[in-house]
């Protein structure tokens, strides 16, 4: 994997987490009274967030295969339950470690995958020219 390419897939995790922030914000809001001055905090927070996730998406898909960018967004999961546990005091179960580590080695498998069918393409260009 080429070091642009991997900047751009660090570039796609941080934006990820920023997405998964959002998350926070909306049990927060949730947990207010409608139309509050907190609740309106907490939920202008979440679409401020979501605002800058969608430009930032925009960006990152123009650089990375859609397919590619979208197998790495279920790397949030992992980032709910961490937030979870750290801002909301719930539990981190076995069966939510054992349901991380599935989504992360589909991620890994995926990128591997990926990254092979890349080099079959540069291989067959270079074949071609």
């Amino acid at each position: 994997m080429n070091r642009s390419k991997l900047k751009i897939i660090f570039l796609l995790h941080l934006l990820l987490v920023v997405y998964s922030l959002s998350g926070i914000l909306s049990k927060k809001a949730g947990g207010e009274a409608f139309l509050s001055p907190r609740f309106c905090l907490f939920y202008g927070g979440v679409i401020l967030l979501l605002a800058l996730y969608a430009l930032c998406w925009q960006q990152i898909i123009k650089r990375l295969p859609l397919t590619t960018a979208f197998a790495n967004k279920a790397v949030t999961v992992v980032w709910g339950i961490i937030w979870g546990a750290l801002f909301f005091h719930e539990s981190v179960t076995p069966g939510k470690v054992i349901g991380a580590a599935v989504v992360i080695a589909g991620v890994v498998l995926f990128a591997l995958s990926d990254e092979k069918e890349d080099e079959k393409t540069a291989g067959k260009e270079e074949q071609d020219e």
